[in-house]
């Protein structure tokens, strides 16, 4: 009898296993190219505009997707979306309605076919890629976990340029104008050096943990670039406590300065604000809606330096991104010759003023000096258009709310100087200075003691008050709404993504503390019963933690870096907690510096109230505003008479959440790349750690080397006119003269603006959230006679707020004094052109070009300032014939003598009260 063999060894079976198999393979090929092709011939006839489908880039990355959804199953998802972005200013009512639209079935003349393959590319795009087309034009939705990260070149470049940037930005900090190597300069830079070890480089190294570690892993990586881009943005901005230490040197003449003492100073400073930016993960990087526009143009130039593409043809464009970029680069680099240095007219198009030179309204209300920039063709000067407004980075609606704050503030400072609300009409209108009674330059020496910060109270009543513009004054009466219209208005707004954000810190922080208490106790009684083993093996596993920090995030690129070792919590407040030891040795041991120990609590209670809904607005936004106003007012207040102590903890203020956002930013940035989150920790702290003792050696040979430092006159314009300088002034107006004698004397209206913020942002949510349930009502009940002209008065402008952000109008008021319009007009223009109707309709294209040119002229103009200054303007090369002649020879470009320079003139006398003390 014989024996049947098994199925597996049957070589009948296998033969019909194997044809099974094929057949199924082919099958599930046919369908894949018959979905493919459907939705390809979907997106041929409907396009990329407002009503057609995402970009067949973005659909391609999802396609396996769309094949396996279901239309019951699509349709739930899009309610969820609906409903969790209901609130979201970055997801547009263009993309709602389309939604709604695809809930409801067949649009008019539309298949069931074309329906359902619509709506499941649609569900597929935004739910396994991104509802935002920004987000997927810097990222996709999937890893390559073996592209190599943190290499030793990486590490080595990332922090050789962070060094170089850092020791650049600080050493010209004290000349004016300063000389800056921006992070975009030093990206471009690193590219070629990245690429050039990748040939230098030889293989060698040695395998840790079952990883080989090499100098050479092969060609240099897009990780590898975006690590050391990170690493290079924390030491790209000069320390800001340079300030601190040379304005004590140089002005106060402090010789109980230490190197101890800056070095503590400066690494609190710099590292505080690292430790903070761990406590924000769960607010800022892994909710969707947290795009964080600022850091979107470095993304899409690294992809195109080092991310392959394929060939495409979008709207008549088959340009690929590396030659694009390389391209507007070097157009940008020679035209900005023009307005540079050539012709600079172009940069400060003030036309209208050049007709009537000497007419002092014109040339105030329009001009870009020393006017307020009502111009409609103001500058053709990309700089100048971008500086400030960020047009191809800011969203647009943020853009357009913004400028219509600057446009309000502006007509408010009109009305204030024309009608000479506290005698703003005897200063120039727009100017962010501080002046005395005779419309002079406010001479701080006349009122403080020689050598110190102290005020001299008899020199004080004999000089004069300190006055504002009316430009100042707006800007501080806006400032001073801003901080609590953001502070309510955010948390009533975004309660829900800040309460999930909120719920999980609080189980991370239960757990954790349970598990210290827990594994102290337990470690602590094995101890006692002599197993040191079991004792430190307790110890461990209080490390151990059982929550994650992505808990309660359900989106695909935080799933995508789920597969890597996350950083815990403890890890960062371990920084937080080394910085805030530093600063009480340094309250300590230094009394000199005449600081009480409270402040640096204050300081830090200050920046945790207010650290979310700043870095918030931040992160939807790409624009927020800094704590040094709050910090030094209250400061004022509270220590009268104490300049130094006010640098201090202004310099806490202001960094905590500066270095936050920054760190954040950061961080965000290695999330959409999916770099692993401990090398993103790793290059962060080195960098700022090295880059911390770079600043410190840099203003010590600053103060000590450079021949008469911060004097007006020094030769090689090391005048310091625009940092310690102006860092001085402030803490002597704000420390020594304090703000109880400006705000409660001069300006005592200023202080109920904190209380109309604080209203304002209770009636704009209530406005945003109850104005339509109070318009039905109002609709059902009243009288269609009655209420026709209430809908038009009252109803229909209160809908308009609810897609309109209060602490972006209220932001605009904040940009005047030295800033005017002109520098905003031009940005709304091209934000109109490419982040609204571009993006709207062209939005193949937008994703592809749109952040690259961003990036390419922003870094061409900073790579040709850095050539023109040293080329021509270092010795100084003039020129001169109407181009560059005109622009000073007007009122607004104060170049005229004997000009007018306010509306009224008070001649030998002065202005203001009698008396002041």
């Amino acid at each position: 009898m014989s024996e049947r063999k098994p199925y597996n060894n049957d070589p009948i079976g296998d033969e019909a296993h194997h044809t099974t198999a094929v057949d199924e393979k082919a099958e599930i090929a046919r369908h894949h190219a018959a979905v493919d092709a459907e939705v390809h011939q979907l997106a041929e006839k409907r396009g990329d505009g407002a009503d057609g489908l995402a970009p067949m880039d973005d659909i391609e990355q999802v396609i396996t997707k769309i094949e396996v959804l279901g239309v019951e199953e699509c349709r739930q998802i899009l309610i969820e979306m609906l409903e969790y972005h209901k609130y979201d200013y970055n997801f547009s009512e263009t993309t709602r309605a389309h939604f709604q639209n695809l809930i409801n079935g067949p649009a008019e003349g539309q298949t069931p076919e074309e329906w359902e393959t619509e709506l499941k590319t649609e569900t597929a795009v935004n739910k396994f890629f991104s509802p935002y087309p920004e987000v997927r034009a810097i990222t996709n939705p999937t890893d390559d976990e073996t592209m190599p990260c943190e290499t030793p070149r990486a590490v080595f470049l990332g922090l050789a340029w962070a060094v170089i940037s850092q020791f650049t930005n600080s050493l010209f900090n004290s000349r004016y104008p300063q000389i800056t190597l921006s992070s975009a300069v030093a990206q471009i830079l690193l590219y070629p050096c990245g690429i050039l070890f990748q040939y230098i480089l030889p293989d060698w190294g040695f395998t840790w943990g079952g990883s080989r570690i090499t100098l050479n892993p092969g060609p240099w990586s897009y990780k590898e670039q975006m690590l050391a881009t990170i690493m290079i943005n924390v030491g790209s901005t000069s320390a800001y406590c340079f300030w601190n230490i040379q304005t004590q040197t140089i002005y106060y003449g402090d010789k109980w300065l230490t190197p101890a003492y800056s070095i503590l100073l400066l690494l609190a400073t710099q590292m505080m604000g690292l430790g903070f930016s761990g406590l924000l993960r769960r607010f800022v990087i892994y909710p969707v809606e947290a795009i964080w526009p600022s850091v979107l143009p470095t993304l899409a130039l690294n992809r195109a330096l080092l991310v392959p593409e394929k060939r495409e043809t979008l709207h008549g464009w088959s340009m690929s991104r590396y030659k694009f970029f390389f391209l507007v680069f070097a157009v940008t680099f020679v035209y900005f010759w023009l307005p540079g240095y050539l012709f600079p007219a172009l940069s400060t198009f003030a036309w209208m003023t050049w007709i009537a030179p000497r007419n002092f309204n014109l040339n105030i209300i329009t001009g870009s000096q020393a006017g307020l920039g009502f111009n409609p063709i103001p500058s053709f000067d990309w700089n100048y258009i971008s500086v400030y407004s960020q047009p191809l980075v800011y969203p647009f609606f943020v853009t357009i709310q913004q400028y219509i704050g600057t446009l309000i503030g502006g007509i408010c400072i009109i009305a204030l100087y024309w009608s000479n609300v506290q005698w703003t009409a005897y200063l120039p209108i727009n100017d962010s200075g501080i002046f005395d009674n005779t419309g002079a330059r406010y001479n701080i020496s006349r009122v403080v003691i020689p050598g110190t910060g102290t005020l001299n109270q008899t020199a004080y009543e004999e000089y004069s008050p300190a006055f504002y513009s009316a430009g100042n004054l707006v800007l501080y009466g806006a400032f001073f709404a801003f901080y609590p219209l953001t502070f309510v208005f955010i948390f009533l707004d975004a309660w829900r993504p800040l309460w999930r954000a909120t719920k999980s810190m609080g189980n991370s922080i239960r757990e954790v503390t349970t598990r210290t208490f827990s594994g102290i106790g337990k470690s602590v009684g094995a101890l006692a019963d002599g197993r040191i083993r079991d004792s430190g093996r307790h110890l461990y596993g209080i490390s151990q933690s059982e929550t994650s920090i992505y808990d309660g995030f359900d989106n695909p690129l935080t799933n995508l870096v789920r597969k890597y070792p996350e950083v815990p919590d403890w890890w960062f407040l371990i920084i937080a907690l080394i910085a805030f030891i530093f600063s009480i040795i340094i309250l300590t041991q230094w009394p000199q510096l005449d600081t009480p120990v409270w402040t640096i609590f204050f300081v830090i209670g200050l920046n945790l109230v207010f650290l979310i809904p700043m870095s918030y607005l931040y992160a939807i936004s790409g624009t927020t505003e800094g704590l040094n106003v709050v910090t030094e007012l209250i400061v004022g207040y509270a220590l009268p008479g104490h300049p130094e102590a006010l640098m201090f903890v202004k310099a806490f203020g202001y960094n905590i959440n500066g270095q936050a956002d920054n760190y954040i930013s950061d961080q965000k940035m290695g999330y959409y790349s999916k770099l692993p989150p401990r090398a993103m920790y790793r290059g962060q702290v080195l960098s700022a750690f090295v880059c911390s003792f770079i600043a410190y050696a840099v203003v010590q040979f600053a103060d000590t080397k450079i021949p008469n430092i911060c004097d007006p006159n020094q030769e090689s314009k090391f005048t310091c006119a625009n940092g310690s300088r102006v860092y001085f002034s402030s803490s002597v107006v704000w420390g020594a003269i304090g703000p109880a004698r400006i705000f409660s004397q001069i300006y005592p209206t200023l202080k109920y603006c904190f209380l109309l913020g604080f209203l304002l942002a209770l009636a704009w949510w209530t406005g945003k959230r109850f104005g339509s349930n109070i318009r039905n009502a109002a609709k059902n009940t009243l009288p269609a006679a009655i209420y026709a002209p209430l809908n038009m008065v009252i109803f229909k402008p209160l809908s308009w707020l609810k897609n309109i952000h209060p602490s972006l109008v209220m932001n605009g008021f904040i940009f005047w004094a030295p800033n005017n319009l002109s520098y905003f007009t031009g940005g709304l223009y091209v934000s109109a052109a490419f982040m609204y109707y571009l993006r709207r309709y062209k939005t193949a294209w937008w994703e592809k070009y749109n952040y690259l040119l961003s990036a390419a002229m922003t870094g061409a103009v900073a790579f040709c300032g850095i050539i023109i200054f040293f080329a021509v303007q270092y010795h100084p090369k003039d020129i001169h014939w109407w181009g560059t002649d005109i622009v000073a020879n007007t009122i607004d470009g104060r170049g005229l003598d004997d000009a007018q320079s306010s509306l009224l003139n008070i001649g030998n006398g002065t202005f203001g009260p009698s008396k002041w003390n």
